[in-house]
């Protein structure tokens, strides 16, 4: 296939995946559930550490736990008193446990404290020249996790170090940074420009992408992530994630 006709197909898969019927089947809808922003940071953040696996029960899960939280994540978090955790120590999905939730719940509250959104946390690292996130998404681990926490709870934030995908954060920061008109990504981050993304890379996208021969390695891995993004970036340097819709509804819907 020619690079024109993959474009081609990937902008008229793009224009069938990416509408507001997209939202209610996938984890973006938890954060569609809020209006205030730092709700949507925080109902998005957990959304996204919860996405693997089955999508219903992500969606599940994530509602269980904003349900929890009184459906009012942000208020929660910066609010409660010791006692208002209690109600939290039976939540688990799958690896995710309430211990993993208590230092999650600490973090937030803290960061917090200090600063009025979650973007904050991953621009620490970034510098503006930056041709991609990975400093940004490096630094933020190292600054999830500086405060006393358990081993365990370090497999559910990944890091271009441990040359992860990092599927998760990238899904969730493509949900904060991108914006057009139909609505699905929020686009209420500012200091991080889209072309600056990394296309989120599960399974089903790395399947469709080696598919149309768009990347040649066999592994799927943070240089996998950055070697997709690479093409992608020669279709539309300024929005090259907006593909991720194109590539993961194909894997989907199509497979």
């Amino acid at each position: 296939m020619t690079k024109d006709a993959l474009k081609y197909l990937l902008d008229e898969k793009l224009k069938l995946y990416n509408q507001t019927s997209f939202i209610k089947d996938d984890p973006v809808s938890i954060p569609h559930l809020f209006t205030k922003k730092q709700d949507i940071e925080i109902a998005g953040f957990f959304a996204a550490i919860f996405s693997w696996g089955n999508r219903t029960t992500i969606i599940n899960k994530s509602k269980e736990l904003m349900q929890l939280m009184d459906n009012a994540p942000y208020h929660f978090i910066t609010q409660h008193q010791p006692k208002d955790l209690k109600r939290l120590l039976n939540f688990k999905h799958r690896t995710f446990t309430a211990d993993d939730l208590l230092y999650f719940i600490e973090f937030l509250r803290e960061h917090y404290s200090k600063k009025d959104s979650l973007e904050d946390a991953f621009v620490k690292g970034l510098n503006k020249k930056d041709a991609t996130i990975e400093n940004g998404l490096i630094d933020f681990r190292n600054y999830f996790f500086s405060k006393e926490h358990l081993k365990r709870t370090e497999k559910h934030i990944s890091s271009p170090v441990q040359k992860s995908t990092c599927k998760r954060l990238n899904m969730f920061l493509r949900w904060m940074v991108r914006k057009d008109k139909t609505g699905v990504d929020f686009g209420i981050w500012k200091k991080i420009s889209p072309a600056q993304l990394i296309c989120p890379v599960d399974v089903h996208v790395a399947r469709v992408a080696a598919q149309l021969h768009i990347i040649q390695r066999k592994q799927v891995d943070w240089l996998t992530a950055i070697e997709l993004t690479a093409f992608l970036k020669t279709l539309d340097p300024a929005d090259p994630v907006k593909y991720d819709y194109a590539l993961f509804g194909m894997g989907i819907s199509e497979s």
